[in-house]
């Protein structure tokens, strides 16, 4: 399964400013699915950012990095009012995954024992694994795993094991996905999707480059992979 490029229109784990026009500046690119975090723009901007994707054809993503039970709720209701697709991140909770699969998205919370800002993963990873299988159990559609987050182990193989437990279509893996390197491991891994957005920002793959070089350059490097795959 060739796995999809989940970009993020965010930096720092915050929504850019300008995001409609890097999307508007990158949309003619061969990637489906886009998303954004539940801060850095205001409501009726957010939902004007959703609305450019849909216009475009895409698949809307909202990725959330929070941890109690108002903020999730409060994100959830931001999803609805935007008309989101996929729900990502946070953690687990059940009223929000009633509210956002009521609304007919896709509920991603992440998996294992995650905190802080940038975002950690610890456990063990039968830890990890052991809350992934509870959380399926729950009816949850799938689970994000920050794998390169990972501080007590091996990311890619956790994320293995991860990927053979619940299958790939089930699993999105986040964040630090900045070389080429590591875009050969997800189609190493064949998960879902994986999210890419700091690095795009950042020019990690073309200093200096524009947000639409640095994408234009790893839709390139996907292709290449997933051909020699």
């Amino acid at each position: 399964m060739k796995p999809q490029i989940v970009v993020m229109l965010t930096h720092n784990d915050v929504t850019v400013t300008n995001a409609r026009d890097c999307f508007r500046d990158a949309a003619d690119l061969p990637v489906q699915y886009w998303g954004f975090k539940d801060v850095g723009l205001d409501t009726p901007e957010m939902e004007k950012l959703v609305g450019d994707f849909k216009e475009a054809g895409k698949t809307p993503v909202l990725e959330v990095v929070n941890f109690e039970e108002n903020g999730l709720l409060e994100a959830a209701a931001l999803a609805v009012t935007c008309g989101v697709e996929y729900f990502t991140g946070g953690l687990f909770s059940q009223a929000v995954m009633e509210r956002v699969q009521a609304a007919g998205m896709k509920y991603f919370p992440f998996c294992g024992d995650v905190s802080g800002s940038p975002i950690a993963l610890a456990g063990s990873p039968e830890d990890v694994l052991g809350d992934a299988a509870r959380l399926r159990d729950l009816g949850v559609d799938g689970v994000d795993l920050v794998a390169y987050r990972y501080a007590n182990g091996d990311p890619i193989e956790l994320a293995k094991l991860v990927k053979h437990q619940l299958g790939g279509e089930n699993l999105i893996i986040a964040g630090s996905i900045n070389s080429v390197d590591r875009i050969q491991r997800m189609h190493e891994i064949e998960p879902f999707g994986y999210t890419m957005g700091g690095a795009l920002f950042g020019g990690a793959f073309v200093p200096g480059g524009s947000f639409r070089d640095n994408l234009e350059y790893v839709v390139n490097i996907d292709a290449t992979v997933s051909g020699g795959v």
